[in-house]
């Protein structure tokens, strides 16, 4: 019997196994403790997501709030993250201290995750002082505050996280340094969606069997699945403890190879000398924060368009000022990969009626939609290594352009369910490919492309931003960046208003107040999909036609 030429199957086997190496083992052996704990306050983050489920079938099987509202909500919940501007610059101002904000920011999660505990466990008792959807809108408000305050400290415990010098205290070359960066940023985006992948797994066995529960068993459940969720504060809170311990092992360390403790502890602080209070950025900050809150408090008439507009303004003239610290050169690089990651961020989505609609229509129930999750949480981490040197050698302007047509092409079935592909494809197939396959192979699909463009921006500013000015950075641009999702949510705001889509909410009596109504999901699916093609690829082509570049 003739077999295959000998050298084929080894070669084969070599390239798989250098693959492997370079996109998966090599990242595991850059790994050091140092790392570990801003990591940890990034999976604090990543497991944020235990509730989304939870909270998705408690919205629409408890509170009668139309899709309209929830995306102007999410506009709300989503505005804290323009924050990050003076938070990051009191970063650098209290560099010493800035683990204290981390304790700060566990708290504001914790009494958010306690209100939901109190809606769930005692809804008697929290409706006496207020309505349940305003204690809702109160949790949803609370938790994102506390995590962009964690999370500007995280950034900022990633610059520190890399060794300026080595276990003789031999300073490390700039390029051990830009290395070192990158695999941090990946990282960070691994322990993130590490974060999900363990919520998801968590999700898919907390909640078995609970479409079929009755009320009362279905809301132990929920309420199960909350008081899990309080793990969440606790980690991010000993990724800070942690950190102090490796700092203090550090300094040990290079004691005891002769170095003065003041020397030590210069050569492990990546700041350098407290830059000088920047009133415009504290002043800034200060006018959002009244301004947001005027017009939120006060329900002004607009008032999303007027904060919007205002935050824009305030983070593109703060954009300005810090950009002045760079060369020409790099300013541009910066401003066109932000550019790039603003307006593929910003693009609206169909809203919750989507979902509702696979809820009522396709029967997806609580299980599915973890499972969901899952599959997603893990082919995104798995994409991270696949794509890790994508990342590394494309520009942004590349990778976005590729992403936008990635994600149109696989999002396309989706928008096809609605008009019946799923009976189609089910008859020709024996039932094998119905809804529910349908949905797992394009969520399969899409999950690793999600994170990607963000990890080259992230990695440039670790490497080229100024020194004493490395967490304001990351909080300028993070806030640029996180504005592209309020201006989702906006987006979807208007799309929602145009195209209703209501589904079946009940009085206490049971008594219909508002029926299903889900014929003009198609036409906003297929908008939605239109939309999110043609802008991000017409801000490829404007970077590629301007001095601006990307990274």
């Amino acid at each position: 019997m003739a077999s295959a030429p000998p050298s084929v199957a080894p070669g084969n086997t070599g390239l798989a196994r250098s693959w492997i190496d370079r996109n998966f083992l090599a990242l595991g052996r850059e790994m050091r403790l140092s790392y570990l704990p801003p990591l940890m306050v990034y999976v604090a983050a990543g497991i944020s997501g235990l509730t989304s489920i939870v909270a998705t079938f408690y919205i629409k099987e408890r509170l009668g709030l139309s899709a309209e509202f929830l995306a102007g909500l999410g506009f709300w919940a989503g505005l804290p993250w323009a924050l990050k501007v003076p938070l990051g610059h009191l970063v650098d101002l209290i560099w010493r201290w800035k683990a204290a904000l981390v304790f700060v920011g566990a708290g504001l999660i914790t009494a958010s995750l306690a209100i939901m505990i109190g809606l769930l466990g005692y809804t008697d008792s929290m409706r006496a002082f207020a309505s349940v959807e305003a204690w809702f809108v109160l949790s949803t408000l609370l938790a994102p505050i506390g995590y962009v305050v964690q999370d500007v400290v995280a950034d900022a415990m990633t610059v520190e996280a890399v060794p300026r010098v080595d276990a003789e205290g031999q300073p490390t070359s700039l390029a051990e340094r830009k290395s070192m960066n990158t695999t941090v940023q990946t990282l960070g985006r691994v322990a993130i969606i590490g974060g999900s992948v363990l919520v998801a797994l968590a999700n898919v066995y907390l909640l078995r069997g609970v479409g079929e529960m009755p009320e009362a068993a279905k809301a132990l459940a929920y309420l199960r699945v909350y008081h899990l969720s309080l793990l969440i504060p606790l980690v991010s809170v000993l990724g800070v403890v942690l950190g102090s311990v490796v700092k203090w092992r550090d300094a040990r360390r290079l004691m005891a190879k002769g170095f003065a403790r003041s020397d030590a502890r210069r050569m492990l602080n990546p700041h350098g000398e407290r830059p000088p209070v920047n009133w415009w950025i504290i002043g800034g900050g200060l006018a959002f924060a009244i301004v947001s809150l005027g017009v939120g408090i006060g329900d002004v008439a607009g008032g999303q368009e007027i904060v919007f507009g205002a935050s824009m303004a305030i983070v593109l003239f703060l954009m300005w000022r810090i950009t002045s610290e760079l060369e020409p050169e790099a300013r541009h690089v910066l401003v066109g990969t932000a550019v790039l990651v603003f307006v593929f961020r910003a693009m609206p989505g169909p809203g919750a009626g989507s979902t509702w609609w696979m809820i009522d229509l396709l029967g997806f129930d609580q299980q599915f939609l973890a499972a969901l999750s899952l599959i997603g949480s893990v082919l995104t981490l798995a994409g991270l290594f696949v794509f890790r040197r994508f990342m590394a050698e494309r520009s942004i302007a590349y990778i976005v352009g590729s992403l936008t047509i990635a994600t149109t092409v696989i999002g396309a079935p989706i928008v096809g369910m609605y008009y019946g592909l799923h009976h189609w494809t089910a008859a020709h197939t024996g039932g094998l490919v119905d809804a529910r396959m349908i949905v797992l192979i394009d969520t399969a699909l899409e999950s690793p492309l999600g994170q990607i463009a963000m990890v080259p921006m992230l990695a440039w500013i670790a490497n080229s931003a100024p020194d004493r000015l490395k967490a304001t950075f990351f909080a300028v641009m993070a806030s640029f960046t996180n504005l592209a999702l309020a201006a989702a949510q906006l987006g979807t705001k208007y799309l929602n208003q145009a195209f209703i889509v209501t589904r079946e909410v009940k009085d206490a009596s049971g008594a219909i107040t508002t029926p299903a109504d889900y014929g003009q999901l198609g036409t906003l699916l297929v908008l939605t999909t239109v939309i999110g093609f043609v802008v991000p690829m017409l801000a490829v082509v404007f970077v590629r036609a301007t001095r601006l570049r990307s990274a």
